[in-house]
């Protein structure tokens, strides 16, 4: 019978490797807000064709990212349409 063990370090892998190509995104993507800080809009990460195609689960890689303080954007889940024009933040250059 198999434990598994290994599973969860290369989940942990892919989902900082998907928050860096994240982080990627949102500077090719984004501008400078007021406070100095790259921000973009929900609805221009969710609908261009290189992060549809980068990521398997946009949202859930922008949850993951915000759990672990690297971006931040109003409200707990994103959805198309409903929050196209919510700003995703990013905290870490």
């Amino acid at each position: 019978m198999m434990c598994g063990c290994t599973k969860p370090k290369v989940e942990k892998m892919n989902v900082e490797h998907e928050i860096s190509l994240l982080v990627e995104e949102i500077h090719r993507l984004g501008s400078r807000n007021a406070d100095g800080r790259t921000s973009v809009k929900f609805g221009v990460l969710f609908n261009d064709d290189k992060c549809a195609n980068l990521f398997e689960a946009l949202v859930g890689t922008l949850k993951a990212a915000k759990r672990k303080k690297v971006i931040s954007f109003d409200g707990e889940l994103l959805l198309q349409g409903v929050h196209d024009n919510v700003d995703v933040i990013l905290l870490q250059e």
